[in-house]
């Protein structure tokens, strides 16, 4: 398994759209998802690689000098609870740390739903030592309600800005 940082906009895409499209548990409203390949495109992203198939990808999206966010993640069904999101997320919170980011969130569908493939997605989170913040009951629809999660990113740059 080697991860490796998608450099070409067209590559970012198409590896999105393959990872996702094997997903439709987590990704499952086409609208949202094209959205997400879309967007990957001019996003910040590392892959998972097992051998020349990508199994797993990343993207970042930096709001501002201070705040990022996992703006869309997937692993494929197979490689599921072998390490590769923990891989992929090192590498999130070193560009983090690189870019003096002090915090980073990530968007996911909140308890309230009890889906259950989101809660193992939450429970990943919180392993990763993410912390809900807030539940956005209709940013994205009332049938899915975004729950943000948030945890501060330690580095030995961070400076306290006033």
């Amino acid at each position: 398994m080697r991860i490796e940082q998608a450099e070409n906009m067209l590559q970012r895409k198409i590896i999105a759209k393959e990872v996702l499209m094997k997903l439709p548990e987590w990704f499952g409203i086409p609208s949202s998802t094209d959205e997400y390949v879309e967007n990957s495109g001019s996003l910040p992203m590392w892959v998972a690689y097992q051998e020349s198939e990508a199994v797993g990808f990343l993207s970042m999206k930096k709001h501002n000098d201070y705040s990022a966010e996992i703006y869309v993640m997937g692993i494929t069904p197979n490689y599921h609870r072998q390490g590769i999101g923990k891989m992929l997320f090192e590498y999130a919170y070193e560009w983090c740390q690189s870019n003096k980011i002090e915090y980073l969130q990530v968007k996911t569908l909140d308890d309230s739903s009890k889906d259950p493939f989101y809660a193992k997605t939450r429970e990943f989170y919180y392993s990763m030592g993410f912390r809900p913040l807030e539940c956005f009951k209709t940013l994205w629809d009332e049938w899915n309600p975004c729950l943000v999660m948030i945890q501060k990113v330690v580095s030995e740059d961070t400076t306290v800005r006033y």
